[in-house]
């Protein structure tokens, strides 16, 4: 597997991780001169990631929204690359893009080691993207999605449903609900959902 090529001090710039990462079977995420390495996913994480991709794209459909797939990579700032589980695009992209800095809506299905990730290194990016409006963390171990929001002044807002619930989205223009996100998933009851992860499994593997 080829390696990344870096810079004299080791950290790898965003140009070398986009370049490199097209040639590469892993995925790797970018973080300030740094790659990490994905791993996969459950089926329940899975079927969530195809449930929201078919409500939005169905509501998208005729319109100048795209929804994407994890496969297609979202640069929030400067100094980040992700690929997140859902995106959504309402600006134009070539038919060759592999990256856009100008998503709409990102959303992140939780795992036990990414839960931590997703709730705080990449909300601090994610905030940065001067286009995003909305920024979804789903949890797959219990019916739980944390909104976060920018609203008509430009402040962001947040606000979490648990059970039950409806969340307005702007681009496509539609609302998501709890039942949607989690249909066909089994879940436990929310008292006895799966615990946080710990410090060590929240870790990501880094790539020299």
């Amino acid at each position: 597997m080829a390696e990344f090529r870096s810079s004299k001090d080791g950290r790898v710039s965003i140009a070398e991780y986009l370049r490199d990462e097209e040639r590469r079977t892993v995925r790797h995420e970018y973080l300030r001169g740094e790659v990490y390495a994905m791993s996969g996913g459950t089926a329940p994480h899975s079927q969530i990631a195809a449930n929201i991709i078919m409500y939005l794209g169905t509501a998208a459909r005729g319109g100048r929204c795209r929804v994407y797939t994890s496969d297609f990579k979202v640069q929030p700032s400067d100094e980040a690359v992700y690929y997140p589980d859902v995106s959504v695009v309402c600006q134009p992209m070539g038919r060759s893009a592999v990256v856009t800095a100008v998503p709409c809506l990102v959303v992140e299905i939780t795992s036990r080691a990414t839960a931590r990730l997703d709730r705080g290194e990449k909300l601090e990016e994610y905030r940065k993207c001067a286009s995003l409006k909305a920024y979804l963390i789903v949890d797959q171990f219990r019916r739980r999605v944390t909104h976060h929001w920018r609203d008509d002044t430009g402040d962001w807002r947040s606000d979490e449903l648990t059970g039950s619930g409806t969340i307005r989205v702007s681009c496509p223009e539609t609302t998501l609900t709890l039942d949607q996100i989690y249909e066909a998933i089994e879940l436990p009851p929310l008292q006895v959902g799966e615990s946080e992860p710990t410090p060590e499994e929240d870790e990501l593997v880094t790539e020299q």
